[in-house]
């Protein structure tokens, strides 16, 4: 593992008595209600941060301050347009400054991490091959079509994956440019990979890497520098700012020698018409040459708010706080016979509060809907779209087809699917504790209520 996550994850057992972990950030929607089907209403439980986590309410009360200042920026020779492009590039240096970037490093305004992982593909230099595990979100798993990519089966232990891609790299033919795509913290499992060693193996044989760290950044602090990789990605809407931007900041050589990822103004530096009719165009050479249109200043001062707001409250005190709500999770499902956590490194092996799991005789997508209708509850269930990892820890055990079809198999394949609980910085205890009740309660009698399938969704029967 890598050597700055597993301090991050020493320092949070040892700190787990402070009292400064005993309670959560404050975030957007805690004191929402939703009704039950078996009637009354109850605080929803939002623990499905590994999809969209919900907005912090510093970041929520930063955007609401500056939303009646909002202008268009690099543009304007107003007041508003001028204050919104100095909070605009502002945000890029908070940026930069909570992922330890190197001073070269560029941070470039996307939608998504899987818009930043589609803007590096279309940057590659040509002839440069990919390597990518098969375990990837396909956020990371599909953008390089237009590559040479090799797929790295599922390894099983941290080691395994180091070696795994020294020997694809040492092999590859021709021995010229290639990245390598990797995770921070599964999508699936929470385990954390070992990012710095497959960083230094990734550099041995003269290629680069880019770290996904959709699930590494909201859970634990990412220094591209200690970790000593090229490119790092993630999204807006996972690290509590879901305003619709995301970022990919590293290095400035490839971005700057390709075509703008989209061409259009604000790309742009300088057009001209040619004699013959056509069109001449100079491109930025900063992060804008790949920014074209009206940005999302809202969005990008939502991310550089929630990097402030965690940089703040302290990543000691948040890891700490979520490692002591990991290990209730664990040790409350172990507890369940019918309850099988999925895991690809171990039980041992450290992770962000994102667990998977499956419960012998339900469908995986009956028993969410179960947790959502009788208790309030929200998890997800299906294969996350990383439908190859999910696939590879079911291995061959079909799910029962209980009271709801499972979703529908391509041809030839069983249906399989699992549920998925998350949680982090904004998570009451009380929610952890009102799932691992419910899970007691319906592996133990069931559900109370009927349910029918209806679009491909397990919904109650009304």
């Amino acid at each position: 593992m890598s050597a700055s996550l597993n301090t991050a994850v020493a320092t949070a057992a040892a700190a787990t008595a402070d009292p400064a972990c005993a309670e959560p950030l404050a975030v957007l929607g805690r004191d929402v209600t939703v009704p039950l089907v078996t009637g009354g209403e109850v605080t929803y439980a939002a623990l499905d941060y590994a999809a969209s986590a919900p907005a912090l309410q510093r970041v929520w009360d930063d955007v609401a301050a500056y939303a009646p200042y909002y202008g268009s920026v690099h543009r304007g020779a107003g007041y508003l347009s001028q204050l919104s492009t100095d909070l605009f590039e502002q945000s890029r240096v908070t940026v930069a400054e909570f992922l330890d970037c190197r001073p070269t490093d560029q941070v470039v305004f996307t939608r998504s991490t899987t818009d930043s992982l589609n803007l590096l593909a279309a940057v590659l230099p040509a002839g440069c091959q990919v390597f990518v595990f098969e375990t990837e979100h396909h956020a990371s798993l599909l953008p390089w079509a237009d590559a040479q990519v090799t797929y790295l089966n599922a390894p099983r232990t941290p080691a395994e994956a180091v070696a795994t891609l020294e020997r694809a790299l040492a092999d590859r033919e021709p021995y010229g440019p290639a990245l390598v795509c990797v995770t921070g913290a599964s999508n699936v499992t929470g385990e954390l990979w070992p990012v710095r060693e497959l960083a230094a193996a990734a550099h041995a044989h003269g290629a680069r890497i880019v770290l996904d760290a959709a699930q590494l950044a909201p859970h634990h602090p990412v220094s591209v520098q200690e970790l000593d990789v090229d490119w790092v990605a993630f999204s807006g809407h996972k690290l509590y700012a879901p305003f619709g931007s995301g970022v990919l900041a590293g290095r400035a050589d490839w971005l700057q020698e390709a075509d703008p990822y989209l061409a259009g103004g604000g790309a742009s530096r300088k057009v001209s018409r040619r004699e013959d009719g056509g069109v001449d165009v100079e491109w930025h050479t900063t992060a804008a040459r790949h920014e074209a249109g009206s940005p999302n200043v809202i969005g990008v001062y939502s991310i550089a708010s929630a990097c402030r707001a965690l940089t703040e409250a302290g990543f000691e005190n948040l890891v700490a706080r979520e490692q002591r709500l990991v290990a209730r999770v664990r040790e409350g499902l172990a507890d369940v016979p019918a309850v099988r956590v999925l895991s690809l490194f171990g039980d041992d092996a450290p992770r962000v509060g994102v667990i998977s799991f499956v419960v012998d005789g339900w469908n995986s997508s009956h028993f969410a809907a179960a947790l959502s209708a009788e208790y309030g509850i929200g998890v997800r269930d299906g294969l996350f779209c990383a439908h190859p990892l999910v696939r590879t820890l079911l291995g061959s055990e079909p799910q029962a087809q209980g009271e709801c079809g499972a979703p529908e198999a391509a041809p030839g394949e069983r249906s399989l699917n699992a549920i998925r609980v998350s949680f982090g910085a904004g998570t009451p205890d009380e929610h952890v504790d009102r799932f691992l009740d419910a899970v007691r309660e319906l592996v133990t009698d069931g559900a109370k209520w009927q349910y029918r399938t209806e679009e491909g969704r397990c919904v109650p029967t009304v």
